[in-house]
């Protein structure tokens, strides 16, 4: 035991048998000893209890847990079940999501038929306190705005089919806004003893997203009707909200391709006489970088957010490194 540990355990001693100690200490330190054990439990204890005190939240992929997060602050225990750089939209559920889930009092998703795999996965976790929260609750998806090539001679594989509509709402600052008030309003009402601490996080958030809203508009309205190709039906949200115009989703897949297939890459990007080409974050494909060099266009980064850091901030840090590759592609 530490020095420290043993003026604890005195210290919850009445007076006179701390004055017994002082003529006798060093034959009783051993029994104080046991006594401190049996009285206070050890600092990991104690934060284990106070953790455990708290709601407990889980959420789908990283968007969602960074909005939750932000509004539920230390408040909760916000956890994630899909890591992040994992693929949602093909997610296979694990063990310990079922377990997660079984064991959560809050479950926040972003809906829009995203996260297919909760279903079975809430299911089979048989928690009937579970309150679940739809991030996009109230939010009017928009289905393609842009023809999805596919430039394979095989079969249409076209991941990111969605019978909901596009779902991904939060690349918009406005839209993202919405989703952070409906995740304050969930938690409040199965939380309402924190609903202080969830109404002051969600304001501050709602402040910057405002204010990173103002940052887009200010720098796109110079750069009107943009025209841009991507690789992921990610960004119809962004365009809309920013009047810049994604004309077309190319489906690139990851096997090697034939030559015609590559021609078909390049004849699509060509019709489109774009300005911009944008892939993701982590995405190494060789045929990308080579139909760049051949068109004499730029391929550079836009980051849907399905990878990345677990800190609250880290929305704005990778949606401003969105606008400047925006502003920097659309000269």
């Amino acid at each position: 035991m530490t020095k420290t540990r043993k003026r604890q355990a005195r210290g919850i001693l009445p007076l006179i048998s701390l004055l017994t100690l002082l003529v006798s200490i060093s034959g009783c330190n051993q029994a104080n000893t046991n006594q401190t054990n049996s009285v206070e439990s050890s600092p990991q204890a104690q934060a284990t209890s106070q953790t455990s005190s708290k709601t407990k939240v889980v959420t789908t992929f990283l968007p969602i847990y960074l909005l939750t997060k932000a509004v539920a602050g230390d408040a909760a225990d916000v956890q994630i079940l899909v890591p992040p750089g994992t693929e949602v939209h093909e997610y296979q559920a694990t063990p310990d999501n079922v377990k997660a889930i079984a064991t959560a009092n809050i479950l926040v998703k972003n809906g829009l038929g995203l996260e297919e795999f909760l279903e079975n996965t809430v299911k089979n976790a048989q928690n009937p306190q579970l309150v679940e929260i739809d991030a996009s609750k109230g939010i009017k998806a928009l289905n393609e705005i842009s023809p999805v090539e596919t430039t394979t001679s095989g079969e249409k594989d076209h991941d990111h089919e969605h019978a909901e509509g596009n779902p991904h709402v939060w690349l918009d600052p406005v839209l993202a806004k919405q989703q952070v008030m409906n995740i304050r309003d969930g938690l409040i009402a199965a939380d309402a003893k924190n609903k202080d601490v969830y109404t002051a996080n969600a304001a501050a958030y709602i402040q910057e997203l405002d204010k990173l809203n103002n940052e887009f508009q200010q720098a796109l309205q110079k750069k009107p009707n943009c025209t841009f190709i991507t690789f992921h039906d990610a960004y119809p949200y962004l365009a809309q909200r920013y009047n810049l115009k994604q004309v077309a989703v190319v489906e690139i897949p990851e096997d090697q391709l034939s030559p015609t297939d590559v021609q078909k890459v390049v004849n699509t990007v060509k019709k489109y006489k774009v300005k911009a080409l944008f892939s993701e974050p982590g995405v190494d494909n060789k045929l990308l970088k080579s139909l760049s060099q051949d068109l004499k266009l730029q391929l550079q980064t836009l980051n849907s957010l399905e990878t990345g850091e677990k800190d609250p901030q880290y929305y704005f840090k990778a949606m401003r490194l969105n606008l400047q590759t925006l502003e920097s592609a659309c000269q």
